[in-house]
């Protein structure tokens, strides 16, 4: 437990919260806790690829302006963007404006729509390659799992989903409780499912 971050209740939560101001409030309330809305689930597929090679810290506090930028991440408005959407989203100094990145997030709402219709939805795709086991929590940055996620996004058409970008996805929706052992908001996440 000397890995612990203690927060101003005086309970042990996973160190990275204690990082940055931000990550407490999202730590034990948004972090691990299952999702199934499938406007959530692509939400944070979208902005885990946004993360990519920068910190979650410059994510989570453009968050905001990520979802009035994409319409909250609504995938059937975004999968009809213009290319007059796509220069006003590279020109938003509110988000992360790397082309490649937006171009990716307008794709994969198309593809949402294509797993939508073949699978009934996005949660159904996802929760159906939720681990039966798992490692010690944060011990590891991918799995056998992300592996297998990454691979079928990447066959279906889907950009910016690499293994270790899944594996934070499924930490973050909940398909693998990865706070730490002695972590108080582990506990409520358990309970939870």
């Amino acid at each position: 437990m000397s890995d612990a971050f203690i927060a101003a209740d005086g309970k042990p939560r996973c160190r990275w919260c204690g990082f940055a101001p931000e990550f407490l409030d999202y730590h034990d309330k948004e972090w691990g806790f299952r999702v199934r809305d499938d406007k959530k689930l692509f939400e944070k597929l979208c902005l885990e690829g946004f993360q990519s090679g920068l910190s979650w810290r410059t994510i989570l506090v453009k968050r905001e302006n990520f979802r009035k930028a994409f319409d909250g991440f609504d995938f059937n408005e975004i999968a009809n963007y213009s290319d007059e959407d796509r220069i006003r989203l590279v020109n938003d100094a509110g988000i992360v404006r790397h082309k490649g990145k937006i171009e990716a997030t307008i794709n994969n709402a198309q593809r949402a729509l294509e797993m939508i219709e073949n699978e009934g939805s996005l949660a159904n795709f996802f929760w159906g390659f939720e681990p039966k086991n798992h490692a010690n929590p944060q011990t590891v940055s991918t799995s056998v799992e992300s592996i297998a996620i990454s691979k079928e996004l990447k066959k279906r058409g889907w950009k910016f989903v690499g293994p270790t970008t899944i594996y934070a996805f499924m930490q973050a929706m909940g398909l693998i409780n990865d706070h730490a052992d002695y972590c108080v908001i582990r506990e409520k996440v358990e309970a939870s499912k």
